[in-house]
């Protein structure tokens, strides 16, 4: 029963950190009012939210390896508390941005769950596993949209006149309350001897072993057109649904959740489904015969390029419902491929999950700071719709270096050939 304890737990506090992750999200209309920001200054606020994702994730992916899961993320969401307590009483912009970019730091934690989840769950259960904590936990942004504008939009109550001030300062608090929670009852590994023989592996050699194989790369560069595509989409599309059709504060928090709400809740089918491909030996994609995690991994990626480019298309019809509609396409295709890569990296090195995590979360966060400059340049420019099929169009070549290290023949061998480096295969095994 432990093993379930551990997933809720992960879930729990994952799923409060994306909720702090893009608190600001639903107050990005207040907030810029109060310190006087334009659709630009939004859209590097949206950017820098994710700037400390990729070296954060990196570290701590390592980190959880090297000293535990429990004390890792105890630590970050102590931390992330304070901060955001203290952003809830920043009288000047400058202030603000720096105090908020150390509470988007809660977005690292992801990797920590990931590798504290694989510490748990045998290979067959782990993509499952695996996408029902991110996938829940991802849902905190959709959370956090439709929940804190209606708690706090219209806030009178003690210590603050503005709503975002108190949904800082209280979202803070509960993350404190997580921390001590997470640290008291969280334990690291299945077995002392299984924490103990992560810790000793964690060493600066195997970590440039992992994260310069073929297979981490090419997957790392996936996450980020899945979920460097959702965070950026979770920061941007409340200010798109307010300025591209004139919703107000609470109508666009509540269309974006339903971007969020697919990205979160539907990621447990995309593990589930790289599971059921292995076990059942399903080839869906003949070309990649044998290769049945990258065959279901590489077809999201298809799904997700696709979805993109019919969001421009149904936003330039003016219908909200239908770009609602096709918003949450793009987050089923968001979810299902974070499902199909999170399925394939522990398992391709079970003994390194966290360093891989690492590795592979921290460099898809990339996405989240690319892609809202590229929304807000668009909107600038008159064509607030159309930065959607300018991403789809990035995302292509991704799809195609996916798409080469999947064929048989340089699959078999992607967790242990790379960039540099000797090989050696005691650094990873086979998926399937």
């Amino acid at each position: 029963m432990t093993k379930w304890r551990t997933l809720v737990l992960a879930t729990m506090a994952f799923n409060l950190s994306f909720l702090i992750w893009f608190s600001f999200a639903p107050f990005t209309g207040p907030i810029a009012d109060e310190f006087g920001l334009s659709l630009t200054d939004l859209g590097i606020l949206a950017s820098a939210a994710i700037w400390s994702a990729p070296p954060g994730r990196i570290l701590t992916g390592w980190l959880s390896d090297r000293y535990g899961a429990s004390s890792v993320f105890a630590i970050v969401l102590a931390y992330v508390g304070v901060f955001s307590m203290a952003s809830a009483f920043a009288t000047s912009y400058e202030v603000f941005f720096v105090e908020r970019l150390v509470v988007a730091s809660a977005g690292i934690t992801f990797v920590v769950g990931i590798q504290h989840v694989a510490q748990w769950f045998p290979e067959e259960q782990l993509g499952t596993a695996e996408g029902i904590y991110a996938g829940i936990g991802n849902a905190g942004a959709a959370g956090g949209a439709l929940v804190l504008p209606r708690v706090f939009g219209e806030w009178s109550g003690p210590l603050f006149d503005t709503g975002w001030r108190a949904a800082f300062f209280y979202t803070g608090i509960v993350s404190l309350v997580m921390a001590v929670v997470y640290y008291s009852i969280g334990q690291d590994a299945v077995t002392e001897t299984k924490a103990e023989a992560t810790s000793d592996s964690a060493t600066l050699s195997s970590w440039v072993h992992v994260a310069t194989r073929y297979g981490v790369v090419a997957l790392a560069l996936g996450y980020v057109m899945s979920f460097g595509l959702e965070i950026s989409m979770n920061g941007w599309l409340p200010t798109y649904f307010r300025e591209g059709f004139g919703s107000n504060l609470v109508i666009a928090s509540t269309f974006a959740a339903t971007f969020s709400l697919a990205a979160g809740l539907l990621r447990p089918i995309g593990g589930y489904m790289s599971d059921w491909v292995v076990r059942t030996e399903t080839n869906i994609l003949p070309v990649f015969t044998g290769r049945y995690r990258e065959q279901w991994t590489v077809l999201c990626m298809c799904f997700i390029v696709t979805a993109m480019a019919g969001l421009t298309l149904a936003g330039q019809t003016g219908s909200v419902l239908l770009t609602v509609v096709v918003g949450f396409l793009v987050g089923t295709a968001c979810a299902f491929t974070e499902g199909a890569i999170f399925a394939q990296v522990p398992a391709m090195f079970p003994e390194r999950s966290g360093a891989a995590a690492g590795v592979v979360g921290g460099i898809g966060t990339f996405g989240g700071i690319g892609f809202p400059l590229v929304y807000s340049y668009a909107a600038e420019t008159g064509m607030i719709h159309s930065g959607y099929i300018v991403v789809a169009a990035i995302m292509v070549p991704i799809v195609l270096l996916n798409a080469y290290v999947a064929r048989p023949k340089i699959a078999e061998r992607a967790h242990i050939d790379g960039f540099f480096g000797g090989s050696d295969a005691g650094y990873g095994t086979s998926d399937d």
